[in-house]
């Protein structure tokens, strides 16, 4: 349970707190592979990634994928991940951050776009559940807005405030949840946007998770 009144930070799985970019250009353009697309670099992913996951698909090949090609992307994609993502860690230092949060008597949860099924063993296997007193992934069909889901999550969140709620993520789609709900927003520049996609946002922007921990500290303040 969280400590009522406390500070709270909802954080982001997949590019924030995982490593896992490596992954996920691979999977993107496994996908892409399917539907005989051109490879695309990190940098290309960073400039242009957006959710919901099909407009970022139309920003690359000039329209929407039809829904088969959207099922058959989707497929392969998650194939692709899920054999690749054991190659991939913590970001740096997030133990220790994590570790220092939680002993100062703050609470902290995660929210994850990722399934939920894969997401908790996933997080359980690197040692670090015991700091969140929620894990949640997705539930439902992939591709949408983190937006519902955050309503969800935090209203599950016994003794946590939204007005002293912090969400760091790596995407606009996290500074976009937080606001949904009341909380505000932290966005790290070491995932799936570029600095200059994040800065046209209106909240901080970051580039070390160090530095995120200190912005939601002032800002839950």
């Amino acid at each position: 349970m969280g400590m009522h009144g406390a500070a709270h930070i909802v954080w982001d799985w997949n590019g924030t707190l995982f490593h896992d970019n490596t992954a996920i250009i691979g999977a993107t353009n496994a996908a892409f592979a399917e539907l005989g697309l051109e490879p695309i670099t990190l940098e290309r992913y960073r400039e242009l990634y957006c959710v919901p996951v099909p407009k970022f698909y139309e920003r690359l090949i000039g329209r929407l994928p039809t829904d088969e090609e959207w099922e058959v992307m989707d497929v392969t994609f998650h194939r692709y991940y899920t054999e690749h993502r054991v190659g991939c860690g913590l970001t740096d230092g997030v133990p220790g951050l994590l570790a220092e949060w939680a002993s100062a008597g703050r609470s902290q949860s995660i929210l994850s776009m990722y399934g939920h099924d894969e997401l908790v063993p996933l997080v359980r296997g690197f040692g670090i559940e015991p700091h969140f007193i929620r894990v949640d992934g997705r539930t439902g069909p992939s591709g949408g807005s983190k937006a519902e889901h955050m309503v969800r999550h935090v209203g599950a969140l016994t003794g946590v405030e939204p007005a002293r709620t912090v969400v760091i993520g790596d995407a606009a789609d996290d500074a976009v949840a937080a606001l949904h709900v009341g909380a505000r927003a932290v966005l790290y520049t070491g995932g799936s946007h570029s600095r200059a996609s994040l800065e046209g946002v209106g909240v901080p922007v970051v580039d070390s998770l160090e530095e995120a921990v200190a912005e939601a500290e002032r800002l839950a303040a």
